[in-house]
């Protein structure tokens, strides 16, 4: 039995991933954090009635003797979080996006000298994964590309990990360059997106949606699109599952859950 301790399990990922990890026959979970508790023992949720587990409020209160860490809780604290769990020998499974390329480096430095595990996944839908592995490929054949990101109003950052990871992805393989007419200008501040090495990122935040993403490339007289949805937050629990399972085997914190399928 893996013991798992749930951050952020008040919110919508969070309390997704609660319920996979009780319906799980290989997980325990050991405990629950989330700062917005108010709840001392997850029993006194009328939805876990039945499960004695702590709630922990502060990371200075934390005691367990959880083997993983699975983080979905906010870009101003994951950071802090992931810290905590490598330091306490702790092997984080992260969903939440919005750190910084400076304070991944840290953790990846911080899991080395702890010999500990991790994982930092912008997305756990394999067909997330896969739209990157995809889009990376035809870079190399269709350098001319843009991304538009899909997600729903509550969304804290953009543009969105996947689509972050995606542009990181395809400029391994494609030179930087500007894309669209070189005297064109914006008579609307942000028309054109955000820039990452060329490459325009696109976010929308809508109601009603949940994640989805669109990776657009053209070339003289054709167009490839590739498009992957997510229509429900159960997607990603398939791969939060295999790399709770498979975390503990590795000694390093990688980025993307493509490196332990």
């Amino acid at each position: 039995m893996v013991k798992v301790l749930v951050a952020g399990f008040k919110g919508r990922m969070g309390n997704t991933t609660v319920q996979m990890v009780l319906e799980h026959e290989g997980f325990d979970l050991v405990g629950v954090f989330d700062p917005m508790a108010s709840e001392k023992n997850l029993n006194e949720n009328p939805a876990y009635s039945q499960t004695d587990v702590p709630v922990f409020t502060n990371l200075a209160d934390i005691k367990t003797d959880a083997e993983v860490w699975i983080d979905f809780t906010r870009p101003t604290s994951v950071f802090e979080n992931t810290k905590f769990a490598l330091e306490h020998g702790i092997s984080p499974v992260i969903g939440t996006t919005g750190m910084t390329d400076d304070q991944v480096k840290e953790l990846q430095a911080l899991a080395k000298e702890k010999q500990v595990g991790g994982l930092i996944a912008p997305n756990f839908g394999i067909s997330a994964v896969l739209l990157m592995q995809f889009a990376k490929q035809a870079a190399k054949y269709l350098p001319d590309v843009e991304i538009i990101e899909m997600h729903h109003d509550n969304k804290l950052d953009a543009p969105s990990g996947t689509a972050l990871n995606t542009a990181k992805m395809i400029a391994e393989v494609r030179k930087e360059h500007y894309q669209g007419n070189p005297d064109e200008k914006e008579t609307l501040p942000g028309a054109r997106g955000a820039n990452y090495e060329g490459i325009r990122i696109h976010a929308v935040r809508l109601p009603g949606y949940v994640a989805h993403e669109q990776v657009l490339f053209g070339g003289k007289g054709e167009a490839l699109t590739i498009r992957q949805d997510s229509f429900d937050r159960i997607s990603f629990m398939s791969g939060v599952a295999v790399a709770t399972e498979k975390i503990r085997n590795y000694s390093e914190l990688m980025v993307g859950l493509e490196n332990i399928l």
